[in-house]
C-alpha cells in the first residue's frame, strides 16, 4: 500500500474528508425496535399532556445545540477521488456529518431531531461563551475544562443505556479503545470519573516538529531546545499559558525526570503527573524565569502560524499538537521539504477533547439527552470516525472493537508497498487492544516504511514508549490559576529585569533632573 498524506488545518489546524456506508438489515430490524421504543416515550409525553390539562403537546421535532471546535467535524462536499478505498468498502463524505446524523436518527428512531451547530476557538472560549449565558445540550472541550465543567457540577451524567453494549447502535462503548477507556475510568474529579460524565471524541500528545537538517534528534528530544541559543529565534512556543507551563516543567525538572531514580520507581506515573502539574510557589518562579529566557529565544509565540513557519523553513523547531504536527509534515511533504516529529524524553502531554452534555441544556430532558447520546454514537460508528480524521487530521479515541476498518485506514495511510524492502514494524495493539493486552499473531502491527518511524504515523499513532511518558494536564483550582496566569502576564509583558543597569542610571538621572526644576518653578 502506499502511505497517503491525508490530514488538513482549520481551527486548531484541522481540515479533510470522509462517508457513511449503508447499514446491513440486521441492524435496520434492531432499529425497528429502537424506533417503537422512541414511540412510546412520546406517546406517554402525549398522555401526560392530556392530564395536565393539555398545556403540552406531542414533540415532534428534537432540536439538539450541539458545540464543537471550529472545523472539528467531517463537512462532506468530498471529490470523487477523495475516495477512501479500504479492503471493506469504500468510504466518502458527500454530505455533512451533522446532516448524515439527522437522517440517521430519523431511520433509526422515527423522531426527527434538529441540530444547531455551533463552533468556539478556545477551551476558554466556550467557557466564557457558558458563563455569559449561552445554552448548549451536547459539547466538546479539552480534558482539563471537561475537569473544571465537572467541578462546577454543570454536567450531566451519561446514561445507564449509553454503556450497554448490546445495543447495536452505541458505538461508542463497543468501539472505543481499551487504552482511551482504562484512562476514562481510572481518572476522577472529586470521586467522580471521567467516563461518567464524559466520551472521547480525538486524542493526542505533544511534541516538538523539526527539521532535521538544522536539528538534531537528541536536541528535539528535549524541552530544552526552546531556549537553547543554538536555536535562537528558530523555535516557536505555544502561546497560551498551559501548554508552555507544561513545557517549561519539562525543561527546568529535565534532570529529574529523566534520572533512573525517577524512571524506575513503581509510582512513576503517578509522580510523573504530579510534576508535570506543580504550581508550588518557588516552581512558578523557576517557570516564569525559563518562559523569559525563551521568550528571549524564541522567533514567536503563536497558536497557528507555527505550522506555516515551518513549511516555509523561517524556523528549524515547533512546539505542537501531534494533529497539527502530522498537517505540517504533510504540507511539507508537498514541496518536497522533509520535517520530522519528537517526543520530549522528560514528559508528552496526553490531552483528549471529549463530549459532555450540559445541566442548562439537556436538564431533565430524556428526549435531548437520547438525540446527544446517539450523536455521540454516530459519530463513534467507524466509518464515520474515519471520516472525521481524514477530514480533521487528529486520531480518534475510537478503534472500532471488532470492526477492523480503523486499522486498515492506518494501514492504508502509512503501511509500505509490497516491493519496499527499507521498512519497519510499527505495533499499535496498546491501542487496539490495551496497553497490557498481547497480539501473538501481529493483527495491529504496521509494516510501514522506516522514515515514518518518526513522522506522521509516530505523531498520529505514538509508539507505547512515548505514552509511557506521557501525563495529563489537571484542572487547577482557582488560586493556582491566579498564580499561574500572573506568571504568564509577567512573562508576555516586557521584563523589567532584562533592563541593563546603565538604563536605570540613566533614567534615575532623568528623574532627579526633572525634580529639581519643578521644585525650582514652584519656588517661583
Amino acid at each position: 500500500m502506499t502511505m497517503r498524506s491525508l490530514r488538513g488545518t482549520g481551527g486548531w489546524g484541522k481540515t479533510r474528508r470522509m462517508d457513511a456506508t449503508v447499514w446491513a438489515a440486521g441492524r435496520r430490524i434492531q432499529s425497528v425496535c429502537l424506533a417503537a421504543g422512541m414511540v412510546c416515550v412520546l406517546s406517554a409525553s402525549c398522555l401526560t399532556a392530556e392530564a395536565s390539562g393539555g398545556k403540552e403537546s406531542s414533540q415532534e421535532e428534537i432540536t439538539l445545540r450541539v458545540c464543537n471546535w471550529e472545523e472539528y467535524i467531517d463537512l462532506g462536499d468530498w471529490d470523487e477521488e477523495e475516495t477512501i478505498d479500504l479492503d471493506s468498502g469504500d468510504i466518502i463524505g458527500e454530505n455533512s456529518m451533522v446532516e448524515d446524523f439527522e437522517e440517521w436518527y430519523y431511520e433509526n428512531y422515527g423522531v426527527r431531531v434538529n441540530v444547531e451547530y455551533s463552533t468556539f476557538g478556545t477551551n476558554e472560549d466556550l467557557y466564557n461563551m457558558l458563563t455569559l449565558g449561552d445554552t448548549y445540550d451536547l459539547v466538546c472541550p479539552s480534558e482539563y475544562m471537561i475537569m473544571k465543567l465537572l467541578t462546577e457540577d454543570q454536567l450531566v451524567p451519561l446514561s445507564e443505556e449509553f454503556f450497554d453494549s448490546r445495543d447495536g447502535n452505541n458505538y461508542y462503548i463497543n468501539g472505543v479503545s481499551p487504552y482511551i477507556r482504562d484512562i476514562f475510568e481510572k481518572n476522577e474529579i472529586e470521586g467522580k470519573p471521567w467516563a461518567d460524565y464524559a466520551a472521547g471524541y480525538m486524542w493526542g500528545i505533544t511534541g516538538i516538529v523539526y527539521n532535521p537538517e538544522l536539528v538534531s534528534l537528541e536536541d528535539a528530544s528535549s524541552w530544552k531546545i526552546l531556549n537553547d541559543p543554538a536555536y535562537r529565534r528558530q523555535v516557536t512556543v505555544k502561546d497560551n499559558v498551559r501548554d508552555s507551563y507544561f513545557a517549561a516543567l519539562g525543561a527546568i525538572k529535565s534532570e529529574l525526570l529523566t534520572s533512573r531514580e525517577f524512571l524506575e520507581d513503581p509510582d512513576y506515573r503517578k509522580n510523573l503527573e504530579a510534576e508535570m502539574n506543580d504550581t508550588s510557589e518557588d516552581t512558578i518562579a523557576r517557570v516564569q524565569e525559563y518562559l523569559q529566557d525563551v521568550k528571549d529565544n524564541a522567533y514567536s509565540f503563536e497558536t497557528d502560524s507555527g505550522k506555516a513557519d515551518m513549511v516555509t523553513g523561517k524556523v528549524a523547531a515547533n512546539y505542537q499538537w501531534s494533529g497539527d504536527a502530522v498537517y505540517t509534515m504533510d504540507q511539507a511533504d508537498e514541496d518536497d521539504f522533509p520535517l520530522a516529529f519528537a517526543v520530549p524524553e522528560e514528559s508528552t502531554n496526553i490531552y483528549f477533547d471529549g463530549w459532555v452534555m450540559l445541566k442548562n441544556g439537556i436538564g431533565d430532558d430524556a428526549l435531548r439527552q437520547h438525540a446527544a447520546e446517539a450523536f455521540i454514537n454516530f459519530n463513534s460508528r467507524p466509518d464515520n470516525v474515519i471520516r472525521n480524521m481524514y477530514y480533521i487530521g487528529y486520531t480518534s479515541v475510537i478503534s472500532g472493537g471488532d470492526d477492523t476498518r480503523i486499522f486498515e485506514y492506518a494501514d492504508w495511510c502509512y503501511g509500505a508497498e509490497e516491493e519496499e524492502e527499507d521498512v519497519a514494524e510499527y505495533d499499535l495493539s496498546y491501542f487496539f487492544l490495551g496497553e497490557d493486552a498481547e497480539d501473538p499473531k501481529g493483527r495491529y502491527v504496521i509494516t510501514a516504511p522506516s522514515e515514518q518511524i518518526d513522522r506522521q504515523l509516530f505523531a498520529q499513532y505514538p509508539d507505547q514508549d512515548a505514552i509511557s511518558r506521557s501525563a495529563l494536564m489537571v484542572c487547577f483550582d482557582e488560586e493556582q490559576n491566579r498564580a499561574i496566569n500572573q506568571m504568564w502576564i509577567n512573562v508576555r509583558c516586557y521584563n523589567i529585569y532584562d533592563i541593563p543597569v546603565w538604563v536605570w542610571c540613566a533614567a534615575g538621572i532623568a528623574a532627579g533632573f526633572l525634580a529639581v526644576i519643578g521644585i525650582r518653578r514652584i519656588k517661583r
